[in-house]
Order: structure tokens, then C-alpha cells, then sequence
């Protein structure tokens, strides 16, 4: 008796131990990023350069612990057709999210970032009718139009908006939502799962090569003039560790908690950023009709 009850216990802890892993971890990194990128801190204003840095030392460290250190294995079954069909399109939307959701960060705060993406189920159902996930319904209608005026509301209630990162940011959310339909038409059509790592094996390299060719023309050039790059490899490095970090928890979470468990703790995530942004960073003034907004969206 005593040992089922143990057991119970255990994977409770465990099962919050991994959400409050998740919740520190992504919040965490969201305010990282603004800190390395902002020009009144680390002043590394290249947010393109930022995230392929993140997936070439993602790559490197999945190469090391698979293949050299052999501390994890890849897993088997993927083929030339579906790394074509579906592992390049993810990579592809991968890159794009992190580009454009961080390049947003030089333009609004931190918390209105987190209000916009709070459009996400929106752009993922809407996605997901037409790649025949996802059925259309007058209750599911309902509900992403209620979220999308929460949004709407949100935004005018924004003090200082700029419309420039507001276009960044929604394409960061298309980018993220079409990155999730073609993982669950990966996981759903094409019958593969892969661990966290092995995910992040195949993406990463993907993902490095669809952000070096805009990266070569869009920041090159600018980085060059500068003279100096003013890269801080400490910081930068430990930045690199955080994001390749925070990719295997959501991935964690996933695998140990249900679909509800993870939306809530994403809940909470947003509520903690958009707090804490408001406290840590001047550029951040927050008003009642931006949290109202903001409730609405979220609370359906």
C-alpha cells in the first residue's frame, strides 16, 4: 500500500518539478533575449545573428551527445521523403518564429509581445481547417473570435504601439503555429515520434541553414560596418544553453503532463512575463485596458 502511494507521490513531484522547470526556463529566456538584444544593455541588437547562433550551438551540442559522446541515440525511422515533407517545413517555421519573435523585442515591450501571442489558437485553428486537422464549428468560431477581440482590445489599450514590431510579432505567431501543424502532421500522417533530442537533431541543422542566407544579406553588412560584432562569447554561449534548454522542457512537459496541463502552465508564463516586464524594463507601461484585453483572450 505504502509503495503505490510513494509512487503517486513521486510522479507528482516530478510532474510539477517539470511545469515549474518549463514555466522558469521560458520565462526566463523571453527576458534574456530582450536583455542581450536591447542597446541599453548587452547592445547585440542582431536578432537574426541571436537565433542562428542558437541553432548552430543546438546543433553541435545534439551532435556531441549523440554522436560523439553517444549519451543519447537518435531514433530511427526517418527517411529522405519525410525529412523533405515535413522535418524542413518545421525547421523552416522554426526559424522564421524565433527570427521575427525576437526581432519584435527591438520594437515593443516584452509584455505586449506576450499579449499578441495570445492570438496563437486563432492562427492555429485557423491553420489547421484548412490542412484538414482541425473541424470548423459555430462554438470554436465563438470561442477565436472572443480571443481575437481580447487581442484587439489589448492592443488599444497599448500606450506606445509600433505597428513595425506588431508586424514581427504576428509573423512569429504564424511561423509558430504553422510550425505546429506540420509537427502534428509529422506525428499524426506520418506515424514517426521522435524524443526531444532526436527532434532537435534534425531541426536544428534545418533551422541554422534557413536563417544563414537572409543573416548573410539582411546583417552581415550592418555588422561589418560596426567594425565589431561586439560579441560576448560568455554571455552569448550561456544565452545559446538556455534556449537549447528551454526546447528540450517544452518537449519534456509535453511527454509527462496532458495537452490542458501545459496550456494552463502556459497561462501562467504569460501572466509572470507580462508582470514581471512591467517591473524590470522602462520601456514597459502597462493599463487597465491592456490587462483587460489581455484577461479576455486568455481566459476562454
Amino acid at each position: 500500500m505504502a509503495d503505490p502511494q510513494r509512487k503517486w507521490v513521486t510522479d507528482d513531484v516530478l510532474t510539477y518539478s517539470y511545469l515549474l522547470l518549463y514555466i522558469a526556463l521560458s520565462s526566463g529566456q523571453i527576458f534574456f533575449n530582450k536583455w542581450v538584444l536591447s542597446s541599453k544593455e548587452i547592445n547585440f541588437p542582431y536578432p537574426l545573428g541571436l537565433t542562428l547562433l542558437h541553432m548552430v550551438f543546438s546543433s553541435i551540442l545534439c551532435f556531441m551527445l549523440t554522436k560523439v559522446l553517444k549519451i543519447m541515440k537518435v531514433e530511427e525511422g526517418m527517411t529522405l521523403d519525410i525529412y523533405i515533407s515535413s522535418v524542413i517545413p518545421i525547421g523552416a517555421m522554426f526559424a522564421m518564429t524565433l527570427w521575427l519573435g525576437n526581432t519584435a523585442y527591438l520594437y515593443i515591450s516584452v509584455s505586449f509581445a506576450q499579449m499578441l501571442k495570445a492570438i496563437m489558437p486563432v492562427a492555429v485553428f485557423i491553420l489547421g481547417v484548412a490542412a484538414g486537422l482541425e473541424m470548423m464549428s459555430c462554438r470554436m468560431l465563438l470561442i477565436m473570435s472572443i480571443i481575437s477581440l481580447g487581442v484587439l482590445v489589448a492592443s488599444y489599450g497599448e500606450i506606445d504601439i509600433n505597428w513595425v514590431g506588431v508586424v514581427y510579432q504576428m509573423g512569429g505567431v504564424v511561423g509558430e503555429a504553422l510550425r505546429l501543424i506540420f509537427m502534428e502532421i509529422l506525428v499524426k500522417r506520418k506515424g514517426l515520434k521522435l524524443n526531444p533530442i532526436s527532434v532537435m537533431y534534425y531541426v536544428s541543422p534545418c533551422s541554422a541553414l534557413c536563417l544563414l542566407i537572409p543573416w548573410i544579406f539582411l546583417e552581415k553588412p550592418k555588422m561589418d560596418e560596426q567594425r565589431t560584432w561586439n560579441f560576448q562569447p560568455l554571455i552569448l554561449t550561456l544565452n545559446s544553453l538556455c534556449t537549447f534548454a528551454l526546447n528540450l522542457s517544452v518537449f519534456l512537459v509535453i511527454q509527462h503532463t496532458s495537452a490542458l496541463t501545459i496550456r494552463v502552465a502556459g497561462v501562467v508564463k504569460d501572466w509572470v512575463v507580462v508582470l514581471l516586464s512591467a517591473l524590470l524594463f522602462a520601456d514597459t507601461k502597462l493599463t487597465l485596458i491592456n490587462l483587460f484585453g489581455y484577461a479576455i483572450a486568455i481566459a476562454v
